[in-house]
């Protein structure tokens, strides 16, 4: 996307608080564009997964005073990516111009010539209360807000900012990067003037599902934020509108709230389950334990030459993948969803019958229950006798399903159309967080995910006694029984949707699991 002697567009791009969900839609047009995307500490990693994967990725992030790469090699960093001719990306947390020398970039690309926008962002001024059930203002309470820092620079010799005024004058005040120096800070308005027991509250990892607050009067936050174990990224809100949280707050209501959840399913079909689990206040953790390989032979070749030409009465797809290698398969040989125009299609099933849908094509039969035993009893309305069956599926499926349906007098072609197998490797990092405890609870959505996580593992089941263990099936349970591991809790509905809504009752009613 280089655009050859031609000097590129830098954008200044705000991503927001934490909340991946909190990104703009240009700020995400703007990363899918990308050539080269510079990024901060406090970005959330999934946002780089909008960026393309030849896509140059900087990070230029600062923890504990320091900065993996100065301010001025930052600009240079910008400016240089610019005049290659890339479209750049400054990624940075929040908002750019809120706190964020997001000015001084801009000032440095100004003065280079080079042509730049600034696509704001989401600020946790506002966000983190929000989240926190606290809004900076309110027809009764507060008309006026502050936005502060608590984190001047430090080679100024004295501080810029009118304590007196702040303290004395907007109803609500909003002080970012101020963990360090909360003491001072409140300290400071109380003395100033702020009754020591204006109500306040510290936000810590605002809209994320790490988000926590503390509340307490001006004079006795700091001790309280310290006693509960606060640390940075935190923003301090001081003012009447905090005594709405009690009845506002709704973020870290919900059910999932907080709780770390392991997603083993591939990566491509990660985000559906991720998704949901955003939504219900959890954190997803991908840890894929199976990848998706395609078997192209001469079985799945006449396979689709017989479905083209019309000589099955039945195709049955079992999973979404196995719809999409039918799919692939039969765009390899140069047709289309038209070749199962006289077919009869049975699924396994919303997830696979969507996957169909997709496609243009709406299934004849879906069992009530996502099984090959409840498939074989909805098929007991329909004459199989003398008919040609295509079933459509992984190698080392189980074989209830062609072994009933022969029973039923059909021919069945039990084709191979794809191989599910364990990843080479696992990600080392996730495999750290299960052996340090962080893991609240593991997801198993098939029986090779339990397969492949296990191997992954090398074995070490003793992984998964912490976590609450969710089988999205009576199958899949039965596998990860067999493998030694507890099952906490099996959907009924065997989907994405219902392996989420089982979390939440089960959630509803277990506060931990030791």
């Amino acid at each position: 996307m280089t655009h050859g002697d031609a000097v590129g567009l830098v954008s200044l791009v705000g991503a927001g608080p934490g909340d991946p969900g909190l990104l703009t839609l240009l700020g995400r047009e703007r990363l899918r564009r990308a050539d080269l995307v510079v990024y901060d500490r406090l970005i959330n990693p999934v946002l780089l997964q909008e960026v393309r994967p030849e896509a140059e990725r900087v990070f230029v992030g600062k923890e504990a005073g320091a900065q993996a790469m100065p301010q001025a090699e930052i600009a240079r960093a910008l400016i240089d990516g610019a005049r290659a001719g890339k479209a750049v990306v400054r990624l940075k947390g929040g908002d750019p111009f809120v706190f964020g020398r997001g000015g001084e970039e801009a000032e440095a690309l100004a003065a280079a010539g080079v042509p730049f926008e600034v696509v704001p962002g989401v600020g946790s001024a506002v966000a983190a209360p929000a989240y926190a059930g606290i809004p900076v203002t309110h027809r009764e309470i507060a008309s006026s807000f502050v936005v502060v820092t608590g984190h001047e620079d430090a080679s100024k010799t004295g501080s810029a900012i009118d304590w007196e005024a702040i303290a004395r004058g907007p109803d609500t005040i909003a002080c970012l990067m101020a963990r360090r120096t909360l003491a001072a800070v409140c300290e400071r308005l109380i003395a100033h003037g702020r009754p020591p027991d204006t109500p306040a509250a510290l936000v810590e990892r605002g809209t994320t599902p790490q988000q926590r607050v503390v509340e307490a009067p001006l004079a006795r936050l700091p001790a309280a934020a310290d006693a509960a174990g606060l640390a940075a990224p935190a923003v301090l809100i001081v003012g009447q509108v905090v005594s709405l949280r009690a009845k506002l707050r709704w973020f870290d209501q919900r059910p999932l709230f907080g709780k770390r959840v392991l997603i083993t399913r591939t990566r491509t079909q990660a985000s559906e389950m991720a998704r949901c689990l955003v939504r219900e206040g959890a954190e997803p953790i991908e840890f894929p334990a199976i990848e998706i390989e395609a078997r192209p032979s001469a079985a799945t070749a006449a396979a689709v030459a017989d479905l083209a030409a019309g000589r099955y009465d039945w195709a049955i797809l079992t999973s979404a993948n196995g719809v999409d290698q039918l799919f692939d398969a039969l765009d390899r040989a140069g047709h289309d969803s038209r070749a199962l125009g006289g077919v009869r299609v049975a699924a396994i099933g919303q997830a696979t019958a969507g996957a169909l849908a997709r496609r243009g094509i709406r299934a004849d039969v879906v069992p009530t229950r996502y099984v090959a035993e409840e498939l074989l009893l909805t098929l007991a309305d329909h004459r199989l006798e003398g008919a040609r069956v295509l079933l459509a599926r992984a190698d080392g499926a189980r074989t209830v399903l062609p072994q009933g349906l022969r029973g039923r007098g059909a021919t069945v072609d039990d084709v191979v159309f794809y191989v599910s197998r364990r990843p080479a490797t696992a990600d080392s990092a996730v495999v750290a967080r299960l052996e340090a405890g962080e893991i609240d609870i593991a997801t198993f959505t098939a029986s090779s995910t339990v397969q492949g996580c296990v191997e992954l593992l090398d074995g070490r089941t003793e992984l998964l006694e912490r976590p609450f263990v969710a089988c999205i099936g009576p199958v899949t349970a039965a596998t990860a029984r067999e493998l030694g591991l507890r099952v906490d809790v099996v959907s009924e509905e065997h989907t994405i949707p219902g392996l989420v809504h089982a979390l939440k009752d089960a959630f509803g009613k277990v506060t931990s699991h030791a």
